[in-house]
């Protein structure tokens, strides 16, 4: 138990002086934020212009979250980016001499920066929600409403969960370069793409990204989307499981190999 809480604490003496954890973490928050508030504002004005069947379906909490789609790409480079660099520095080498229990050293991490990347996410959720909603007008939700708290809270549960599946990642293939080379055209391109092909739009229900982030809306078919086959809460447990599944393919591949 002292050994564990020793590296809790030299892991977050290692994140809170890493620059790179100040600026990816601001980047998150002040983006989504900020393209949130934006997109409400131009919601606002243009409202009566939506086809019939958008006002219909509209989400007000989800336009809160619009900016989300680039603010989850700062938590990805966040989370790289804490593994990552102990690869790119050679400090891995140090640090598994200073923590030989190779579980102890890749949770405590995860524990922290996981933690910290939570934090930073419901910070970012409810600031963007009651911002965004302000900005709504006559159009806005409540946080009272139906299912609205929820969303609020699964907006931030997302962005830590979207970090920690970046750690599991950038630990199975130890290099930041590569790690941001596969999740960032995933998450901005690859994923968005097959989401509105046929066929494969089936498949990509399923794909960490498009399951947990249904857990943001309050109408399931927002703006005439099609809905999906899980609820907001299934949806977020699909990508828990993607997260675990990474962790675990990190913790063996950290196992297996030599630093």
């Amino acid at each position: 138990m002292a050994v564990a809480s020793a590296v809790l604490q030299s892991e977050w003496t290692k994140i809170r002086t890493v620059s790179s954890t100040v600026w990816t973490l601001a980047s998150a928050f002040f983006v989504t934020v900020a393209m949130g508030a934006g997109l409400s504002a131009l919601t606002n004005a243009t409202f009566n212009d939506m086809r019939a069947v958008e006002r219909a379906t509209f989400d007000p909490t989800l336009i809160s979250f619009s900016g989300m789609i680039l603010g989850q790409l700062a938590m990805v480079v966040f989370g790289v980016l804490v593994v990552g660099t102990e690869y790119s520095s050679g400090m891995i080498r140090t640090s598994l001499a200073a923590v030989p229990q190779r579980a102890t050293f890749l949770f405590s991490k995860v524990a922290v920066a996981g933690g910290l990347a939570l934090l930073v996410g419901l910070a970012t959720s409810f600031t963007a929600f009651f911002l965004g909603q302000a900005l709504l007008g006559g159009h806005r939700a409540s946080i009272g409403d139906d299912n609205v708290l929820r969303a609020v809270i699964g907006a931030g549960l997302y962005m830590g969960l979207i970090a920690l599946f970046s750690m599991g990642v950038a630990a199975m293939l130890r290099s930041s370069m590569l790690s941001l080379g596969i999740l960032v055209p995933f998450l901005l391109l690859v994923s968005n793409i097959l989401s509105a092909v046929p066929k494969a739009k089936e498949v990509a229900l399923y794909f960490p990204d498009q399951a947990g982030s249904k857990v943001m809306r309050v109408v399931p078919d927002a703006m005439n989307s099609e809905e999906a086959p899980y609820g907001p809460w299934g949806g977020l447990g699909i990508m828990v499981l993607w997260v675990v599944a990474s962790l675990i393919g990190g913790y063996l591949v950290l196992k297996k190999r030599d630093a």
